[in-house]
């Protein structure tokens, strides 16, 4: 199987909507708990024209991996380094397609010089997460009712580095 993460466009849209509907309903039950209310108001805005203006916005940067021809992942990450939509196809989990779109954010984060990224994880993503090297903070309710773990990941050291010493301690 051979994975490609590149931009999305607008033409992809109707393709990636599916999935990410899709992995939120077969994925996700230990967030949305077949709660039918919780199940409805997290997907009642996965639409694909939705998902066309979240390609098309300027503040996003939006990826989409295809394997073997399919859609099979989708993610949306602010300027900002606000991973705010990730998503894989059910039959595409544990097959590298999530671990490619996240490296591939992080490269762009890192080219756009941002420091970090965050992002508001799913209790079913928690452990995926965490593989990668994000830290796990605090837990908060999502808008659409579920549990919600804020995770972070520095990109770049937290403190300078320090210049090599250059001067020569000989006397003479």
């Amino acid at each position: 199987m051979t994975i490609t993460i590149r931009t999305a466009v607008p033409d992809d849209a109707k393709d990636a909507c599916e999935v990410l509907r899709r992995s939120i309903s077969e994925c996700c039950e230990d967030d949305h708990q077949r709660d039918a209310a919780v199940l409805a108001a997290w997907l009642g805005n996965k639409t694909p024209d939705n998902v066309r203006c979240w390609f098309g916005a300027p503040a996003n940067h939006s990826i989409v991996a295809v394997a073997d021809g399919m859609t099979a992942g989708v993610a949306v990450m602010t300027r900002q380094g606000r991973i705010v939509l990730f998503y894989v196809s059910p039959e595409m989990r544990f097959l590298g397609v999530g671990k490619a779109m996240l490296q591939a954010l992080e490269s762009q984060a890192r080219n756009s010089g941002l420091a970090s990224l965050q992002v508001n994880s799913t209790l079913t993503a928690r452990c995926f997460y965490a593989r990668n090297g994000y830290i796990e903070g605090a837990t908060a309710k999502t808008s659409y009712g579920a549990e919600g773990i804020l995770f972070s990941k520095r990109l770049v050291a937290s403190y300078p580095q320090k210049p090599a010493c250059r001067c020569s301690l000989a006397s003479g």
